[in-house]
């Protein structure tokens, strides 16, 4: 585990269930200099082979680290600093405006954020829009890398 001293975002996989994904939000975090956080209970374990055939080669410049008390950990956050990915809300991501040093909350494949923090900021939820009704959501490491790039954009990072 490396941690970076001033990253840009932190990427925040709650409860995460797919080692591949969280593999390739892994390769995503080292090619942003984002940290990674892996947070609650995890559907797999970090030494995983398919989680790190995902991140390949790449773990040796991830910053990340497992945080197992989910609901403790969010209660400490500011509530100005992070931001609520998810299918279950309205706003589109593009209203999000990120700061350095934010927190993207991504939820588990099966089930998403919890709905007690969706319904207690809705002014901190967002969404990708998708314009076709029978598709339900997109791949979270898909989802992830979509609002990362455009949170870093607004942050200057290009």
């Amino acid at each position: 585990m490396r941690i970076h001293d001033d990253p840009p975002l932190h990427i925040v996989l709650h409860e995460p269930q797919i080692p591949p994904n969280a593999g390739n939000i892994a390769r995503l975090c080292a090619a942003a200099r984002c940290h990674l956080i892996f947070l609650g209970r995890l559907g797999f374990e970090l030494t995983d082979a398919q989680l790190k055939r995902a991140g390949l080669d790449y773990w040796q410049w991830v910053s990340w680290e497992h945080l197992p008390d989910a609901e403790g950990f969010f209660q400490t956050l500011p509530s100005d600093r992070f931001h609520l990915l998810s299918v279950h809300t309205q706003t589109p991501y593009p209203q999000m405006q990120a700061r350095r040093g934010d927190y993207l909350f991504f939820g588990k494949e099966t089930s998403g954020l919890p709905k007690e923090w969706l319904q207690a900021h809705p002014n901190r939820s967002f969404c990708i829009p998708m314009w076709e009704p029978n598709v339900r959501s997109l791949n979270l490491s898909s989802a992830a890398a979509i609002v990362t790039y455009d949170a870093l954009r607004q942050l200057g990072q290009f």
